[in-house]
C-alpha cells in the first residue's frame, strides 16, 4: 500500500464530512448503531454520504444488525463498505464478501486468537480496536499495538482505540498497519469533529 490510510469514523454532518473530504481522508465512518452517541439514522447518513460521494470511501458500521437492514441501509446510502463491530457470526459478514470489514477486539492483556482470522476469507480487511466490556468500539483506549504487528495478513489492517494526531505515527510503527481508524481522538464532543484536529491527523499520518 503506497500510503497510511485515514478513517474517521462516527461522523454525524455534513459539515464534518466535507472537512474529512477537503482534508485528504480516505474512508469516512457512518455509525448505525442505536446505542453509539455518534448514531446517524438513514435519512442523516444519505444526507451526509451525498455531499462527499465519490470523494472518499464510505463505510457503514453495524453491531448486530439483522442482515436484511444491513443491505436495505447500503442500498439507501449508497455504502462501500460494511464495518462489522459486533458478535456476528463469521458466516453472516463473508457473506457480504469484498464490502466487508471485521472488527477485532484485542484484550489488552492476552490479546486474540489469531485463528479467527481464517474464518473470514474474501472479506476488505480488518479492524483492530481495544476490547472492552461496555462499549463496541470509539472507546478511546489505548492498547499495546504491537500485538498485530506479525499477522502477516493480505488484506489491510486498520489500527483504532487510542488513535489521535499525537499518537497515530507511533501506533502505525508498533502495529505495521495499513492504517488508521479514530473517531474520539479528533472530536470536540462525541460526533462534532475538530477540523484542526483532523488535519494534524492527516499531517502526521502521511508524514508531512
Amino acid at each position: 500500500m503506497s500510503r497510511p490510510l485515514v478513517k474517521i469514523c462516527g461522523v454525524t454532518s455534513v459539515a464534518d464530512a466535507v472537512v474529512c473530504a477537503d482534508l485528504g481522508v480516505d474512508l469516512l465512518g457512518l455509525n448505525f448503531w442505536p446505542g453509539s452517541p455518534r448514531y446517524v439514522e438513514v435519512g442523516q447518513a444519505r444526507a451526509i454520504a451525498d455531499s462527499v460521494r465519490g470523494r472518499l470511501g464510505l463505510v457503514g458500521v453495524f453491531v448486530n444488525r439483522p442482515g436484511s437492514e444491513i443491505v436495505a441501509i447500503e442500498r439507501e446510502v449508497g455504502l462501500d463498505r460494511l464495518q462489522f463491530h459486533g458478535d456476528e457470526p463469521a458466516d453472516e459478514v463473508r457473506r457480504f464478501g469484498s464490502r466487508a470489514v471485521r472488527a477485532i477486539r484485542v484484550d489488552p492483556e492476552n490479546g486474540f486468537d489469531h485463528g479467527v482470522l481464517t474464518e473470514y476469507a474474501g472479506i476488505w480487511g480488518y479492524l483492530f480496536d481495544v476490547a472492552s466490556t461496555h462499549a463496541y468500539g470509539g472507546t478511546g483506549l489505548r492498547w499495546p499495538y504491537e500485538r498485530i504487528a506479525g499477522l502477516g495478513l493480505a488484506e489491510p489492517k486498520l489500527v483504532a482505540g487510542g488513535v489521535g494526531p499525537e499518537t497515530a505515527r507511533q501506533a502505525l510503527r508498533l502495529s505495521r498497519a495499513d492504517g488508521v481508524d479514530v473517531c474520539s481522538g479528533v472530536e470536540s464532543s462525541p460526533g462534532v469533529k475538530d477540523a484542526a484536529a483532523v488535519e494534524r491527523l492527516v499531517r502526521e499520518v502521511r508524514g508531512g
